[in-house]
């Protein structure tokens, strides 16, 4: 589900920002020459719906040209920049995330082996590393220093939170000659990176941002799903088994597992329809009461009396409500969340103490653990061909959009409408009944 009213958007706020008009053959002329599939040259012409139902493009009331799409993604056969001319910077921003390292080594081995730019920059330690004192740390990413990094954890190129000043920032992009910035990172980096774009075409810099959309919690709107989500959830799943595990090996055993998801209860459901050993999911869209007789409380020691164990996945940002409202916001600007992993740990032991039930509860509590793998199989797929988008959008002269994948294609988004609402799970969505038929728990806790 994203935040807002799909029937809202309109064709205008598809449209990609260009520098200007196309001045150069591209290089990869010789590659694509001869296929006639999808390796062709892509046509400005081959929108991409954005309603992905005949009902929702008929309510619209609109001829079929007029209906909102996005622009593909792809190579294309004229680019704004010259590759023999042409400097590029890459930067990784905001928290860590599986796949980091696959998209810089993609940037990296597109940009290099298919456009032929052998100067890309890597800024260290995030929009820190773009100004004035961090810009003295910067490396060389070369074929060879990325060769191996898609199989580590984490960011070669380090990062941070926090705003930066994007005029300070555009002046350290014009000192080196960066025509293009590749931005990795979440909704706080690309308002930052829309910034940058602003700043530059306000200066009159020919400078193209492009964005490649990170978030472990796939609440980014507009985007099937964002990088580093298979490889979470799938992890997850491992650590909801080994609660499971421990769950069975005690009499009337608890297994409390706490993951990602400030917002978005993506990766508890996902990780809980990927293991089949769930009785309960708790996530941000869906309130719940602890006490009463059909309360969570209530309803899992019915559930341990009937299977002897029981295992719990909740969310990060879920039952807010249930806990005193936090104060002041992180380095990102995201307002700090109180511990509902700690209140549900108290309030389960609690609850089957006054019930005179003998338990044993395990927490779980993976989160960095999960934030700092290496990027699998499905994911790492994924990451090599956003990149692959990114380096074709920025070369035509693309500006303030990222890359993301819509119905299976490859398209561009504007940044303004990739972070203008928030992807969620939809409580009435079919997502949302999956889990609830694959757990057995109530619709509602009330």
């Amino acid at each position: 589900m994203i935040t807002g009213d799909l029937l809202h958007v309109r064709p205008s706020d598809l449209t990609i920002r260009t520098l200007g008009q196309p001045r150069f053959d591209s290089p990869m002329t010789e590659l694509i020459a001869g296929r006639r599939n999808s390796a062709n040259y892509v046509r400005d012409t081959d929108q991409v719906l954005l309603d992905d139902t005949l009902e929702t493009a008929l309510r619209r009331g609109v001829p079929i040209d007029e209906l909102p799409a996005f622009e593909p993604g792809g190579p294309r056969p004229r680019l704004y920049f010259d590759p023999a001319e042409t400097r590029v910077g890459v930067v990784t921003c905001g928290g860590l995330c599986p796949g980091l390292n696959n998209v810089i080594r993609g940037l990296v081995v597109e940009l290099t082996e298919h456009y032929g730019i052998d100067s890309i920059v890597g800024f260290r330690n995030g929009y820190r590393g773009l100004t004035e004192a961090g810009d003295k740390e910067t490396v060389e990413l070369t074929p060879a220093a990325v060769h191996d990094i898609h199989t580590k954890g984490g960011t070669v190129l380090g990062t941070s939170r926090g705003n930066q000043d994007p005029q300070e920032m555009v002046d350290t992009l014009v000192r080196r000659g960066i025509s293009i910035l590749f931005v990795i990172g979440g909704d706080g980096s690309l308002r930052g990176a829309q910034q940058l774009a602003d700043v530059a075409a306000d200066r009159g810099v020919e400078l193209s941002v492009v964005g490649v959309p990170k978030t472990i919690d796939n609440d980014i709107p507009f985007i099937d799903h964002s990088f580093g989500f298979q490889t979470a959830f799938a992890r997850a799943a491992e650590s909801i088994r080994a609660a499971h595990t421990e769950a069975m090996s005690t009499p009337n055993g608890i297994g409390l597992v706490k993951l990602m998801g400030r917002h978005s209860g993506f990766i508890a459901s996902y990780a809980a329809l990927a293991n089949h050993d769930v009785d309960f999911v708790l996530i941000p869209e869906v309130p719940f009461k602890l006490e009463g007789e059909r309360g969570f409380l209530n309803q899992l020691r019915q559930r341990v009396a009937r299977r002897g164990n029981a295992v719990v996945v909740v969310a990060e940002g879920a039952g807010q409500d249930l806990l005193q409202p936090t104060t002041g916001t992180d380095a990102s600007g995201n307002r700090r969340l109180a511990d509902i992993g700690q209140l549900l740990r108290d309030r389960i032991t609690n609850h089957f103490e006054r019930a005179g039930i003998e338990t044993t509860l395990r927490y779980v509590d993976p989160g960095y653990a999960i934030r700092s793998v290496p990027a699998n199989a499905p994911d790492g797929v994924y990451c090599i061909r956003l990149a692959q988008a990114a380096v074709h959008a920025a070369l035509a002269g693309r500006t303030a959009m990222v890359v993301g994948r819509w119905h299976g294609r490859f398209v561009h988004v504007p940044i303004s409408l990739a972070t203008g609402s928030r992807n969620q799970v939809d409580p009435h969505g079919d997502l949302w009944l999956a889990v609830l038929e694959a757990t057995g728990q109530p619709s509602s806790f009330s």
